[in-house]
């Protein structure tokens, strides 16, 4: 079993979530990554936080995004972070997570959030024009691929069964 370390970091470079999860394939949508129920994740340098379920991430090779595909009962089935293009290391995968997040809820309700951060950190990190086009170009195409296409409808699964 290889470990791949996940380290999110914000646009200043501040350390912001990172995990260890375990490496499950690659197919045409990117990596995959698991972990099991009460793995532990932690944002910078705050305490850890149990994950009592079980998921997995897919981690694109050629769009700026990352998607965590949650097992039940928790209410978020599939939370994604508009990103920087992921830089694959053997053992460290690192990307900049751009604030926005595309969601959707195990209901079928599917929104963006941190629209007001996005913002708020255009200002503060000064974004570049392409960077802001970019994500948002992501995340308009998050909102309508969670609802209508692969990975996000069934393939996920397959993945999700590995680490249940």
């Amino acid at each position: 079993m290889r470990n791949v370390r996940v380290v999110y970091r914000k646009y200043d470079e501040k350390l912001h979530w990172h995990q260890w999860m375990e490496y499950l394939g690659e197919d045409q949508y990117g990596v995959w990554l698991g972990a099991r129920a009460n793995s532990v994740s932690q944002r910078g340098d705050e305490p850890e936080v149990t994950q009592e379920q079980a998921h997995v991430q897919l981690f694109s090779r050629d769009r700026g995004f990352t998607a965590l595909f949650n097992d039940e009962p928790r209410s978020t089935e599939i939370y994604c972070d508009v990103t920087s293009a992921v830089e694959f290391g053997e053992d460290v995968f690192t990307m900049i997570d751009l604030d926005l997040d595309v969601i959707r809820k195990r209901d079928g309700r599917i929104y963006v959030d941190d629209e007001d951060e996005f913002a708020e950190h255009q200002v503060k990190y000064g974004y570049p024009a392409d960077v802001i086009e970019q994500a948002q170009a992501t995340a308009d195409w998050l909102v309508t691929a969670v609802a209508s296409e692969e990975p996000f409808l069934t393939v996920f699964k397959t993945y999700l069964d590995k680490v249940r």
